[in-house]
């Protein structure tokens, strides 16, 4: 078990209570990066059949890179992970299930942009699809080619119009 805290002021009393555990680890620093002493000796001393408790997310990792590392580090080793505010519990099968969902959704969104860069194009071969409507008329368009001509200082032109300077390629 972990109790951890981000400062020295903050309690722990209502962290874990009625948790039973053979090794405790205590530390008073942020969860903002790895590198912390008692988690570090906390992932070493993991054996297989250990039940690592955690009061909840935030006190194991504050980003999603560094929660998953620790929990692969603790689930590598035969231990599992709970989360009791959430009521989480990882072990090999859901590091297994977790895998498969985040596969799972990643080819889905990648299923999903592949169906819009078809449609656009049966869109665009139909002359359907016409993209996004300008907001400058034909007459500011000729305007700002101008001015572009005429201009020595492009980015503040492009500050006037609140547009890009890349617009000024405009042929």
């Amino acid at each position: 078990m972990l109790i951890d805290t981000s400062t020295a002021i903050q309690k722990t009393e209502h962290q874990l209570r009625d948790v039973s555990y053979d090794r405790e680890y205590f530390e008073k620093v942020s969860a903002k990066d790895t590198n912390r002493p008692e988690l570090q000796n906390m992932l070493n001393n993991n054996r297989t059949d250990d039940v690592v408790n955690f009061h909840e997310l935030s006190r194991l990792a504050r980003n999603t890179r560094d929660l998953l590392d620790i929990v692969v580090q603790i689930i590598d080793k035969g231990a599992s992970i709970h989360f009791h505010k959430e009521n989480l519990r990882f072990d090999a099968f859901q590091k297994l299930m977790l895998t498969m969902l985040g596969t799972i959704s990643s080819f889905e969104g990648d299923l999903m942009l592949e169906r819009q860069r078809e449609g656009t194009q049966i869109a665009k071969e139909n002359n359907v699809y016409k993209g996004k409507k300008s907001v400058f008329s034909d007459e500011d368009i000729s305007v700002i080619k101008k001015e572009f001509d005429e201009s020595t200082n492009k980015a503040e032109l492009a500050r006037k119009h609140s547009i890009t300077r890349s617009l000024f390629c405009i042929s």
